[in-house]
């Protein structure tokens, strides 16, 4: 199995929003540390997972497809999914595989956290 290169850190944004910060690649390999990441994130209170991408080295389409299971998840736990931190490249990404309609995309962590709330 492809070793990761990617860390997930979990903290707590407050009123009920948790942020995942992105360090590194999001490839199909990423599954466990995202999945693991977002476990941690997770629980009762949590309404909103904000995805940190400004520290996001590289991801290709195993990584969007990462994404798409964590939409899953996220919508099935009644949570929203917010980002912020996107350059331009995966912007464009994002509108072209229409993720951007699913995935709440912000220009700063306070604007996520803020419509997390």
């Amino acid at each position: 199995m492809p070793e990761t290169t990617v860390s997930l850190e979990v903290r707590d944004a407050g009123g009920g929003a948790c942020i995942l910060g992105v360090r590194g690649e999001i490839t199909a390999a990423s599954e466990d540390a995202l999945m693991d990441a977002y476990a941690r994130a997770g629980g009762e209170d949590v309404k909103a997972i904000v995805l940190d991408f400004s520290e996001l080295g590289y991801m290709n389409s195993g990584g969007i497809g990462l994404l798409v299971t964590l939409l899953v998840r996220a919508n099935r736990a009644k949570q929203k999914l917010l980002a912020f931190g996107l350059n331009e490249h995966y912007c464009q990404i994002f509108e072209l595989t229409r993720l951007d309609e699913a995935i709440a995309i912000h220009a700063t962590e306070a604007d996520a956290v803020a419509a997390a709330r």
